[in-house]
């Protein structure tokens, strides 16, 4: 499904930071903002049309507007004119730049929103491409906990009522960061994940027993951060005698979240275990590996070369008769 994001929240969201000042007079369009792509149309203006990527935001930079200023009368209507054979989004000019009667009174005429920028061209289409990646990044909502435990992202999830929140609780009274409870959400930028809590219930935890807490007031400021990359998941699940768990870690286990691969320990819940500790030794044990220590991969060889040094052994006190 091909997500949409209209031009006058767009300008709405951003037009203190992106500088931007209304031309035309409305910014509501019939065709919303589709892609995170933008395109510059100076082949349009000079009537080459096979590669017009009109579906996208027109960005008009100093050389498209030098280009139609170099025209006669006539010229410049047939250039600006040609931008309008298509069904446009909208029309951005960069650099404060002065834009032509002819293309504004068009614009009103078929409804296409013109803004205009005070920034460069270059830095604008930067700026304007980070923010419509962040628009139209796939995202989801999972009911979890997110917490920072030094400096990884752990994703806790399970059945309701199984403890996340209280685990999420106890490793910030241990000093580690909160950044959302109950319901997390997920945004992808390329192959990275970032959780982070929905506003209206940012830092805010519930506690069975207790009720509604809020994590920042409590423990103070840097008991909570904003969002984090989520690195490994942690699945809580009740303790099953009958399922065989994991005991050595040699292959690790992947589960998907947005179409990315993530890291997932399954972790069995009973009775008096110390979940919050088993969560920094995850934690920690993550960060090893970041760096290529492998623990269970290492004891793994170790015992092979023990086996093999063994086996060496053995054959020349079999032989040594003397």
């Amino acid at each position: 499904m091909v997500k949409e994001h209209s031009v006058q929240l767009f300008f709405e969201e951003n037009a203190e930071e992106f500088k931007l000042e209304a031309l035309t007079d409305g910014l509501s369009s019939p065709i919303p903002i589709t892609t995170s792509d933008v395109h510059r149309p100076a082949f349009a203006l000079a009537g080459f049309m096979e590669n017009y990527l009109h579906e996208r935001i027109q960005i008009l930079g100093e050389t498209e507007i030098l280009y139609i200023r170099s025209l006669d009368a006539n010229a410049q209507k047939d250039a600006v004119g040609r931008l309008f054979e298509r069904k446009l989004c909208c029309i951005i000019v960069t650099k404060a730049l002065e834009v032509s009667e002819d293309l504004l009174s068009l614009a009103n005429e078929n409804g296409v929103p013109v803004l205009r920028t005070s920034m460069q061209t270059t830095d604008f289409i930067h700026i304007l491409t980070a923010e419509l990646d962040y628009v139209f990044a796939p995202r989801t909502m999972i009911h979890s906990s997110l917490v920072d435990v030094y400096g990884v992202g752990l994703l806790f999830t399970g059945r309701s009522a199984i403890g996340k929140s209280e685990i999420a609780l106890d490793l910030v009274e241990r000093g580690h960061r909160l950044v959302a409870d109950d319901v997390v959400e997920i945004v992808r930028h390329g192959d990275v994940l970032l959780g982070r809590g929905r506003d209206h219930l940012r830092h805010y935890m519930e506690i069975r027993g207790i009720g509604i807490i809020n994590v920042m007031d409590l423990f103070g400021i840097r008991a909570v951060r904003i969002q984090k990359r989520i690195e490994v998941v942690v699945r809580l699940e009740d303790y099953d005698p009958d399922k065989d768990w994991e005991r050595l870690g040699l292959d690790d286990q992947v589960t998907q979240i947005l179409g990315e691969d993530v890291r997932q320990l399954v972790i069995p819940i009973y009775p008096g275990k110390n979940i919050t500790v088993i969560s920094e030794v995850i934690a920690l044990n993550h960060m090893l590996k970041v760096y290529g220590i492998d623990a269970a991969q290492r004891l793994d060889q170790q015992i092979l070369n023990m086996m093999e040094s063994d086996k060496k052994t053995r054959r020349y006190l079999k032989y040594d008769v003397e």
